[in-house]
């Protein structure tokens, strides 16, 4: 009867392995991971944003619309609850993009006006900043490459027979992924070139 009971077992895990089981759970483990790598970089960009907006509103304050823009941009992008779960579901995926894509484009309005005011090229806690958010947006693109690279695995093993037979018994549906028109919007880094001669500032003119 053990006997029987073993070799059972091992016929079950060889169908297992056989039909992708197996690998559907590796790869569905990689993607989690890799979203969590990817939420963990936007997290640390959001906690960049505050001291970032402070330190340029000390030479700028009537740069206000611009801040409040950006302020804004990092709520919406907070409101949503990005648990492992969202990969799941399209538009809740799609939402959280846009959010982030919004962001990406409030702090790049924030990088130009800081080049209307010379004196924070010299503050070192501005060049800090600055360097730590472009550091932080090439980890997000690296980050989001890999999730794009574990999703399209983990679809594709969804779809094409005959593991999608075990995709449809399992419930294992394919998982959203960054759009190529949102790779482009958001794949450009905010940044600020100091090799250009700045513009006058409202400020600097009076």
């Amino acid at each position: 009867m053990r006997t029987a009971l073993i070799a059972a077992m091992g016929a079950l895990t060889l169908a297992l392995s056989g039909c992708g089981y197996n690998r559907f759970q590796q790869l569905d483990e990689a993607t989690k991971s890799a979203w969590s790598e990817v939420l963990n970089q936007y997290q640390r960009r959001a906690d960049l944003i505050p001291n970032l907006v402070n330190t340029v509103k000390g030479f700028a304050q009537q740069e206000q619309q611009v801040f409040t823009q950006v302020t804004d941009a990092r709520a919406r992008a907070g409101t949503i609850q990005a648990t492992p779960d969202l990969v799941n579901d399209e538009e809740a995926f799609k939402k959280f993009q846009q959010a982030q894509a919004g962001l990406t484009a409030a702090l790049s309005r924030l990088m130009i006006v800081t080049e209307n005011y010379p004196q924070l090229k010299s503050d070192a806690q501005f060049n800090a900043l600055s360097a730590e958010l472009a550091g932080t947006e090439n980890r997000i693109a690296v980050a989001r490459q890999r999730y794009i690279k574990s999703v399209q695995e983990y679809n594709v093993l969804a779809r094409e027979f005959p593991t999608n037979l075990t995709a449809r018994m399992f419930g294992y549906k394919p998982k959203a992924n960054f759009t190529v028109e949102n790779e482009e919007a958001v794949s450009k880094p905010p940044t600020v070139d100091f090799s250009k001669p700045a513009q006058p500032s409202p400020a600097t003119q009076k």
